[in-house]
């Protein structure tokens, strides 16, 4: 069995696609999927799977949720090495004085291009700072990302791919429970 992450773009946000998480962990458990907890009402789901290709399983969940609720989610899915190492290598935490509140982690559907990657790295957005790395974007906001222009729709807008952002510490609690799932589980 193999231990991942779904992570759900857009749900439960102001009364919009309202996904109730007893009937998003039956849906996943109509999947074959195993061990499912969800974490906060914003689309966190981990669990134990033995499917042999993720995208091919977040694409069932996306197609599930059509079923059951009647409406598109987009869903992005890492394992939990995916996601111990997303934690182990954010940037800003090297730096002295990081504000860990104000850390957040944007997850993308495709690591982009060159092409775009290279013209977003150029773009000044006051005092927030990004660093793009592989299907992520770590994310700094010493106002608080509710005054950010880093949002999801600004970086799919730019990079062409779905993004969901997350703050470090439901990115720290979703590594905490993927590796309490099982312990005997593949990572």
């Amino acid at each position: 069995m193999k231990t991942a992450l779904a992570i759900l773009r857009g749900i439960n946000v102001s009364g919009q696609k309202r996904v109730p998480m007893n009937e998003l962990k039956h849906l996943f458990g109509e999947l074959n999927c195993q061990q499912v907890k969800t974490y906060i009402q914003s689309g966190n789901v981990v669990f134990t799977h033995s499917a042999t290709d993720e995208e091919q399983l977040a694409r069932q969940i996306e197609q599930k949720i059509v079923e059951t609720f009647g409406f598109q989610v987009p869903v992005l899915t890492r394992s939990l090495s995916e996601l111990a190492d997303i934690v182990a290598q954010n940037p800003f935490l090297q730096e002295d004085h990081t504000d860990i509140d104000k850390l957040h982690v944007t997850f993308l559907s495709d690591a982009p291009d060159a092409l775009k990657r290279d013209k977003i790295k150029e773009l000044a957005v006051g005092a927030d700072r990004f660093a793009l790395s592989g299907k992520e974007i770590y994310v700094y906001c010493p106002n608080g990302y509710g005054n950010t222009k880093l949002s999801n729709t600004f970086f799919e807008n730019k990079l062409k791919v779905t993004a969901t952002t997350r703050n470090w510490k439901t990115v720290h609690e979703l590594l905490k429970m993927m590796q309490s799932l099982n312990p005997n589980t593949e990572r």
